[in-house]
């Protein structure tokens, strides 16, 4: 991978359901669409995922095509092939970045996480993820402050990047 998406923003909603992606984030999805030229529209894959998702992750040319070749790879048939197929082919949509710099998000993808005037983008590597500000603001934060609350108060957070991954 390239490039990876950083930082976060919020952003408008209009009623056709289009929304502008934040600038550092379309520059990462042109690096890394192996189709795009300059002055193209850079394409991407938002997987919404089953009941349980309550965001839009959106995937760049590139990690999705990682994510397909690790499926591939999996025994034609187990279950957990399925499962993923449906995940990331069935429970998914293929979409570009038009020329002005925002997507269109249709209503079935707006209506299943509740977005309607604000969209929040957050960056997660390879990936970045569109929830509603509220819901993001109640779950997420509080996913993260429950985390933070476990941990000493002079825990650095870099100290897991040393750990060796487990087997």
């Amino acid at each position: 991978m390239s490039r990876r998406f950083r930082g976060e923003g919020q952003h408008k909603v209009d009623t056709k359901g289009r929304v502008s992606i934040p600038a550092s984030f379309r520059r990462v999805l042109e690096a890394n669409d192996t189709n795009w030229q300059n002055g193209g529209a850079p394409e991407l894959v938002i997987v919404y995922g089953d009941s349980r998702r309550n965001y839009l992750e959106c995937y760049t040319m590139g990690a999705i095509e990682e994510v397909d070749n690790k499926i591939d790879a999996l025994p034609r048939g187990s279950m957990e092939r399925k499962m993923l197929q449906r995940l990331f082919h069935g429970q998914s949509f293929p979409t570009s970045v038009d020329e002005t710099g925002r997507l269109v998000l249709p209503a079935k993808l707006r209506n299943k996480i509740d977005l309607d005037a604000e969209a929040f983008f957050i960056a997660a590597g390879d990936t970045f993820q569109i929830w509603k500000p509220e819901t993001y603001e109640t779950e997420e934060k509080a996913r993260e402050e429950e985390w933070l609350d476990d941990l000493p108060e002079d825990f650095d957070p870099l100290i897991f990047l040393d750990r060796k991954p487990e087997s």
